[in-house]
């Protein structure tokens, strides 16, 4: 019997190779909403991914829907470049009033492009300027963009060779726990500062992310945090936070470095500052690190005005009390005695994470890969990290339901169990 293949589709016979989610889950959606996602045949499946953490409240969150539709009914201004704008003030005088006030931070703030890696670029570039030095230190499994600046100070060696050309500049430190706590924080990093023979330039500043993400969710413990703000104070190092995954509450407070009691120099924002996954990043920065000149650093869609309207209801709604950080560690909670139960049930299997990025391991590194496979089947949406792809990442939207969390629990539990 002669049977007919399907057409190609378009998006296999335009778009570019380079294409990735795609062919994880294979199958095209057509609208979302809460923590649901659904394809154009009907069929829904529970989103564990959230826009890969640009979604912490949700897809077309109603309330930030209401206030996006009801500006651009009135013709608000959409593409301003760095131009004042009703919305612009807007968002700057919430998150002053939301998120700097209360945490006692006299941050300046700068719009340097859509994307994370136009925050780090601009972090990274200002620092250099403010010190005077080219080098930067970043973090063994570190992820911070695919621009050239961002990938040399990026871990991951498969993201590194795209760049085509040495990535220079960047020197990588163990990640805290790296060397399984068998040599004393930060021996190796201070020793080669104080060696004049040990062949590092002195850092400008150093570049951190307090739970790396895409590097195998390494969550960095509090008084390693605070060793190594530490250690950049005394060696007249600058101190960068890269926020972008995980900060607007994804670990629990509004920064993730609140719970370790440092103050950055430097803070990069993205992803879910804008609360409707509409591309806007920030550079925070301390008072006395804003030496730009006017126009040094810009970028056509700095100023998205609809993000600004958006990330100004969103702070408006969630983050004027104390709700949102409680409600985060609750379902975290509810997340890390479900992997528990489950990590016991499996030899080999262990986990990580904190508030609502969680990380699943097994011995066997591609475990995590068939896991994710069979969770998409089962209705779930969950991807891999790590560097070799070795761990299932949960990261739920931060208004994912009790319910909702248990469903997916259970989706993963099946998942788990039917792969072993």
């Amino acid at each position: 019997m002669t049977t007919t293949q399907p057409a190609p589709s378009v998006f296999t016979t335009l778009e570019s190779e380079v294409r990735s989610y795609c062919r994880a889950w294979p199958t095209v959606f057509d609208r979302a909403r809460g923590s649901r996602m659904y394809d154009e045949d009907g069929r829904e499946y529970l989103d564990f991914f959230a826009g890969a953490g640009s979604l912490n409240y949700g897809h077309n969150n109603p309330v930030l829907k209401r206030a996006l539709l009801d500006y651009l009914e009135r013709d608000g201004v959409t593409h301003g470049l760095d131009m004042s704008t009703t919305a612009k003030r807007a968002f700057l005088e919430t998150f002053r009033s939301v998120v700097l006030e209360p945490r006692g931070l006299d941050h300046k703030v700068m719009f340097p492009g859509p994307t994370g890696t136009n925050a780090v670029e601009a972090a990274l570039k200002l620092a250099r300027k403010v010190k005077g030095r080219e080098a930067i230190v970043s973090f063994t499994n570190a992820f911070h963009g695919m621009s050239l600046g961002a990938l040399a100070v990026t871990g991951n060696a498969f993201k590194r060779a795209g760049a085509g050309i040495p990535l220079v500049h960047g020197t990588p430190m163990p990640f805290d726990d790296y060397l399984d706590g068998r040599t004393p924080d930060f021996i190796w990093f201070e020793r080669l500062l104080g060696d004049a023979g040990s062949g590092l330039n002195k850092p400008a500043a150093v570049i951190v992310e307090t739970v790396q993400g895409e590097g195998g969710i390494n969550v960095a413990r509090a008084e390693w945090l605070r060793g190594l703000a530490d250690l950049c104070k005394r060696h007249d190092m600058l101190l960068i936070v890269d926020d972008i995954q995980m900060g607007c509450g994804r670990t629990g407070a509004f920064f993730s470095f609140e719970e370790a009691g440092i103050v950055p120099d430097i803070v990069t924002l993205s992803k879910s500052i804008s609360g409707y996954g509409l591309p806007m990043s920030l550079v925070l920065l301390a008072p006395e690190l804003d030496i730009w000149e006017p126009g040094e650093h810009n970028g056509t869609f700095r100023g998205n005005n609809p993000a600004f309207v958006t990330a100004a209801a969103a702070l408006d709604m969630y983050w004027s009390d104390g709700g949102m950080e409680k409600q985060t560690l609750s379902r975290g909670e509810q997340v890390e005695t479900a992997l528990r139960q489950l990590a016991a049930e499996h030899a080999g299997a262990a986990y990580r994470g904190r508030g609502l990025v969680w990380g699943l391991t097994f011995e066997d590194q591609d475990r995590a890969t068939a896991v994710c496979r069979r969770a998409f089947e089962l209705g779930l949406l969950i991807e891999t990290s790590g560097p070799q792809s070795e761990v299932v990442k949960l990261l739920p939207a931060l208004t994912v339901t009790p319910e909702e969390l248990d469903e997916g629990l259970r989706t993963l539990t099946r998942a788990v169990r039917e792969t072993a």
